[in-house]
């Protein structure tokens, strides 16, 4: 509620008041015996007269200790000073005005002696006067308040923008570094095509700068990085890969976070395409229910871990079986040759080797390190074959940029999960509101 809006309905508020004790002030007279109803209107109105002026000169010359409502002592203190001009003034002013309608009037106003009359307006103004300052003080608090909470929220709006920002420009580097890294192996057995993805590769980096600063796209924006993404790798894997593209273009408008998909199409080519020599399936769709935006990224082969357990900062998770036995655990030790798990077990955690140790031929190495055959790596590192990413904390950079961007832009209205499809494969679905 504005200001203005705030000053209308005390103005109503203060003609209500006024009208009110004027007609108590009538009743009261009419009980008394009286005939005259224009002097009860005089006594009253001229209070109110003088009242108003007094309340409005305060407010003049006292606005500008308004923002000293966060210490009320000190404001209170400021309003004091007014209190004897309130003494001084009233009783003359009020009085004087009846005395001059009454002589206009041909008449004589009488009241009690002036010591007896002073002491009561006084003690009234007093009262009044305390009354006044503290609905003041509470109206001036409570636009201090909403104007605290205001600043407050652009505030915290800001510093959302900053972290989305951040969270994206976190991203890019990464994409960029995983797209290169693929044109690198490529180079020394398919330089053709290599130069292709070079090409596909330009045209994804340009779709990025034409995205600029922004950390929210229209789907359609998304779709063409993910589109320009999926021909980069594609090109890479032609014999062993197939995306399958299912969009509804009523949903091309609805906004997504930038980048968003691309992380989750990397995931599927790192842990399930190139670990295997079989065809993969991957399905792209985009749908809604209700005001919800569903996308989502599937695929038919990849295997999420049954059950995850870590051994120190950065272990590898452990994916359902037994090691074999004569594994080592700890910081600075060596897995011998015999610590090695069985092709498609995962090592356990006794396999697991700490940070700053070296695994021999066979055994699981900490973060960052490639996983045995059929066991799944935690953040940052490889997984197995058939694996994908885990959830949770062992999810690589992409998926864990993604969980905070989505907390951080939507909070509760948006959700990502990955699930396991039987026989095989893993849908990630991101869940977002798109209301247009």
């Amino acid at each position: 509620m504005s200001l203005t809006r705030s000053q209308l309905y005390l103005s109503i508020a203060w003609l209500l008041f006024w009208g009110l004790m004027t007609a108590t002030a009538v009743q009261e007279y009419l009980r008394n015996q009286g005939h005259q109803l224009w002097q009860p209107i005089v006594w009253e109105a001229t209070s109110f007269v003088t009242v108003s002026v007094l309340l409005l000169a305060q407010r003049r010359y006292t606005r500008q200790y308004d923002v000293l409502v966060g210490a009320p002592a000190r404001w209170f203190a400021h309003q004091l000073v007014w209190l004897p001009v309130y003494w001084l003034a009233f009783t003359p002013l009020a009085f004087g005005m009846r005395h001059a309608v009454y002589r206009l009037a041909g008449d004589t106003y009488t009241h009690h002696a002036w010591p007896e009359v002073l002491l009561y307006e006084n003690v009234k103004m007093t009262v009044f006067f305390f009354i006044f300052a503290t609905i003041t003080f509470g109206i001036l608090s409570y636009h201090a308040m909403l104007s605290e909470k205001l600043r407050l929220e652009r505030t915290n709006a800001a510093l959302r923008e900053v972290q989305l920002l951040r969270l994206t420009q976190q991203l890019q580097p990464h994409f960029l570094f995983n797209a290169l890294n693929t044109i690198s192996s490529l180079m020394h057995v398919d330089v053709a095509r290599a130069d292709a993805m070079l090409i596909q590769l330009a045209d994804v980096l340009r779709a990025t700068l034409d995205v600029g600063e922004q950390h929210q796209v229209p789907l359609s924006t998304e779709l063409r990085l993910l589109r320009g993404y999926a021909a980069l790798m594609t090109e890479r894997f032609a014999d062993r890969v197939t995306i399958a593209w299912d969009i509804d273009a009523a949903l091309l408008p609805c906004p997504v976070p930038v980048m968003s998909m691309q992380p989750l199409l990397e995931n599927i080519f790192k842990h399930t395409v190139e670990k295997r020599r079989q065809p993969t399936a991957i399905t792209i769709s985009a749908h809604r229910e209700h005001n919800v935006l569903i996308l989502r990224l599937e695929d038919d082969s990849g295997i999420l871990p049954a059950a995850s357990t870590a051994v120190g900062g950065g272990a590898a998770v452990v994916a359902g079986s037994a090691a074999n036995a004569g594994s080592a655990v700890g910081t600075g030790s060596a897995a011998s040759q015999g610590s090695t798990a069985g092709a498609g077990s995962a090592a356990s955690a006794g396999s697991v080797v700490g940070a700053g140790s070296a695994a021999s031929k066979g055994s699981t190495a900490g973060a960052g390190s490639a996983a045995s055959a059929g066991s799944v790596v935690g953040a940052g590192s490889a997984a197995s074959t058939g694996s994908t990413a885990g959830t949770g904390g062992n999810a690589g950079i992409g998926v864990r940029n993604l969980r905070e961007r989505l907390a951080a832009s939507h909070g509760a209205g948006a959700s990502f999960e990955l699930l396991q499809l039987a026989p095989a494969g893993v849908r990630a679905e991101m869940r977002l509101p798109c209301a247009s």
